[in-house]
């Protein structure tokens, strides 16, 4: 008899679809009793939600930490990408979708199948079974984007059915078509929208499905993914995005500011948001214990190896001239006093999203006044240098973004969980998506238009009419840098841009600040944390199929390119 774990609790009509997202599960049901009882259908399809990821999930699967967003202090987990150790016996399971996403596609097919046939009354069942399809279609995305293709399966199989089975994988072109045509069977049950105070908000719609669409079509009009250049990749990019802004019109909005965007917990209007998780009390997530620093008696991404890195920092414009405060040359960061940046002072003017995603020295948060300094003589630090605790991040940067203020969660502490939402998809990605989309085709007005009403929320100045072919170009994939900063889109945007060979090569920086014991007069450092020269190789552009899987299919499936002989 096979069986699932299904967890069983007191009421499975729950308010909201985040809550049955994270049940414990505490019993062993039969699969015959699952198909015989609506609300363990119901809990069985719910749980699917699983398969789409959410940032919050765990400390060590930050996609940040894979990345220039942030100094990963360890060489283990997903800092293994930044130290140059991906192989196929070493891929971080905090990007390896592989095994969840087929772990969750063997689900989604169960249930289309038993669904199909059951006698039993589901309340909602279209609806249900368009869900099921959108999420089958974000785990091909997923799996598309990060490893080049994927199988594509409608069965699922028995453990006793398992060990003569062999998969391959089906062509690019094949898994594009799959997800179009998932969501095309999908949308049509589908409501149009939920708003983000809605219990069934996190759940797929109309709008999330066209989304996603945006987004895919983005993704697979860019370099990577279309090395040719073909125009009608970016014109069908430029037109999903269109369709979701003209079939949306009045439904969403950026929201007034950006800092507090990201820290209004569940249940607060927020109109920018299209699709995300939220939490509450009873699943509720420890982001802040996470990533804040010790003086909060948090672990700063653990072990202090979450603090964002001055490379990042330093990508935010001065917000009086708009201008870099930082140009690059090869791997040295090169002050741009013509920006008005001031190196004794290099916090002070910066675009505001800094201060919103960033906490640094002489940052107040929660009313205190981080202190990251080290005495001249070496021998006292301010409380928040890494000196004082393995746990204050070496980079003297502590993510913010995310973070509540004590307005929105009065105790930060492992007991207190936190209910802010993580945002999938928001309104400024459609904009930006857009302005990306008209760039390429040649539509540089169009493409200033929609990144200038992103920089507009932030107070930023416009992006002038002078500014255009390559220096348009940088100044937008600058524009996604900061804007999407931590909402794990950077990983997937140096790589799909083909610039990861530059990006990923150049030295990892954190700021020190040295305080003088004679005049309190700080001076600030940029110092090299890490020396990424070389470290990301061409192969690295998709993620391998770890080893042992490429054995079990004895030959049969195929490994990503550039990685066969890894």
């Amino acid at each position: 008899m096979k069986k699932y774990i299904i967890a069983i609790a007191a009421a499975l009509t729950f308010a909201s679809c985040s809550d049955i997202l994270n049940l414990t599960p505490t019993t062993t049901i039969t699969e015959d009793n699952v198909w015989s009882d609506p609300a363990l259908i119901v809990a069985f399809h719910t749980e699917l939600y699983n398969a789409i990821e959410h940032g919050f999930r765990d400390w060590n699967r930050w996609q940040a930490k894979a990345i220039d967003e942030v100094y990963p202090a360890v060489n283990w987990g997903p800092g293994s990408f930044q130290h140059g150790l991906l192989s196929p016996d070493n891929v971080d399971a905090g990007l390896y979708y592989w095994e969840p996403g087929y772990e969750y596609l063997r689900k989604v097919n169960i249930f289309l199948k038993r669904i199909e046939t059951t006698d039993v009354v589901v309340p909602n069942k279209d609806r249900l079974i368009a869900e099921a399809k959108f999420i089958k279609a974000w785990i091909y995305f997923v799996l598309t984007t990060r490893f080049g293709s994927c199988v594509l399966l409608d069965e699922y199989y028995t453990l006793e059915e398992a060990p003569g089975l062999r998969f391959s994988r089906s062509p690019f072109d094949e898994c594009v078509a799959e997800i179009e045509k998932l969501i095309g069977e999908a949308m049509p049950d589908l409501p149009k929208t939920y708003t983000n105070t809605s219990s069934g908000f996190g759940r797929a719609t109309q709008d999330v499905c066209k989304a996603l669409l945006s987004r895919m079509y983005l993704y697979w009009a860019s370099p990577l993914y279309n090395p040719t250049n073909d125009r009608a990749k970016w014109q069908k990019a430029a037109d999903a995005a269109l369709d979701f802004m003209n079939t949306t019109e009045g439904i969403y909005e950026l929201y007034p500011t950006y800092r507090e965007c990201f820290i209004q917990p569940t249940g607060v209007e927020n109109k920018e948001y299209i699709f995300g998780r939220n939490f509450t009390k009873t699943n509720g997530h420890n982001a802040p214990m996470d990533n804040l620093n010790r003086r909060f008696e948090a672990y700063g991404g653990w072990n202090g190896a979450g603090g964002p890195s001055y490379n990042l920092v330093a990508d935010y414009e001065m917000q009086a001239t708009g201008l870099p405060a930082y140009t690059w040359n090869g791997g040295e960061l090169v002050p741009n006093l013509a920006s008005g940046f001031d190196p004794a002072n290099p916090y002070a003017g910066r675009d505001p999203r800094m201060d919103g995603t960033i906490s640094h020295d002489g940052t107040v948060y929660r009313g205190f006044t981080l202190e990251m300094w080290v005495a001249s003589d070496d021998k006292t630090y301010g409380w928040d240098s890494y000196r004082q605790s393995g746990d204050n991040p070496r980079s003297h940067h502590v993510l913010k973004k995310f973070m509540p203020e004590v307005e929105q969660q009065a105790v930060v502490s492992w007991q207190e969980p936190c209910i802010i939402p993580w945002p999938i998809f928001r309104l400024a990605e459609i904009y930006m998506n857009y302005a990306e989309a008209m760039f390429e085709l040649g539509d540089e007005a169009k493409c200033r238009e929609y990144l200038n009403k992103v920089r507009a929320r932030a107070e930023m100045p416009p992006i002038p009419a002078s500014e255009t072919g390559e220096a348009l170009r940088a100044r937008m994939q600058n524009e996604r840098r900061v804007e999407f900063a931590f909402e794990e889109h950077r990983w997937i945007d140096v790589r799909r841009w083909k610039i990861a060979e530059i990006t990923e090569n150049r030295p990892l920086y954190g700021m020190d600040i040295i305080k003088d014991v004679a005049t309190d007069v700080k001076t600030y450092r940029p110092v090299v944390l890490l020396d990424k020269t070389g470290r990301f190789l061409p192969e690295m552009y998709l993620l391998p199929i770890r080893r042992d899987e490429i054995r079990k299919n004895e030959g049969v499936l195929q490994q990503t390119p550039g990685w066969e002989d890894k």
